[in-house]
């Protein structure tokens, strides 16, 4: 069991996807999709940009229960309702289900989605990051505080020490340690609404 730790620098709901029962992780965090395993942790930390309120604080914990292809988790029942409408509620627009094969050419379709340009034309910059991560991590257990975050008990500040990209730890106390901290607690699942979700809909350039 292993726990990847990394900052959260835009929570909208997007990636990680906490809504409908299951967090998940389908964009960004390229190396970390690729990597993880079922049953590792994931943790996101707030930004540590000046004057920002989450440094030091736990945005969300996920345990991973499935890893998925792109085609995988475009094609399950349980996750349609992640796919991205752009005529739906906020919750819809922020759907991070937007990548599968197409049938007719074999390239990955990406969908008119946050993470897209304006009027639905596919973004090279977010595509190509995105795209090489190659799963969607799921999970069926997660805790995710968004704008409720919670700060970091101070043995567990180390995982707040992340530069760019993401931190592995493996000693197997430490990760059994959090996991047990999390276990612990009393609220579960979802916690608080993401910290930018109170805002207009935003699509991200990549940049």
């Amino acid at each position: 069991m292993k726990l990847y730790s990394y900052i959260v620098t835009r929570d909208f709901g997007f990636a990680p996807n906490p809504f409908y029962g299951y967090c998940t992780l389908a964009t960004c965090k390229p190396v970390i999709r690729r990597c993880a395993d079922v049953g590792d942790i994931i943790v996101g930390i707030g930004s540590a940009a000046k004057g920002s309120p989450y440094k030091n604080r736990l945005i969300y914990a996920m345990i991973v229960s499935e890893k998925l292809t792109f085609d995988e988790y475009w094609n399950c029942e349980r996750h349609n309702r992640k796919r991205p409408f752009m005529y739906g509620s906020k919750k819809k627009k922020y759907g991070d289900n937007i990548y599968h094969t197409s049938e007719e050419t074999g390239m990955v379709i990406q969908e008119d989605s946050h993470h897209s340009l304006e009027h639905g034309e596919i973004n090279m910059l977010n595509y190509l990051k995105d795209i090489p991560g190659k799963y969607v991590l799921v999970a069926e257990e997660f805790w995710y505080w968004g704008e409720k975050a919670i700060k970091l008990p101070d043995q567990f500040l180390g995982l707040a020490k992340v530069g760019q990209g993401h931190i592995t730890k493996s000693d197997p106390a430490f990760v059994q340690s959090f996991l047990s901290w999390l276990r612990g607690m009393e609220n579960h699942g979802y916690i608080g609404n993401p910290h930018n979700f109170s805002k207009p809909f935003q699509r991200y350039n990549g940049k």
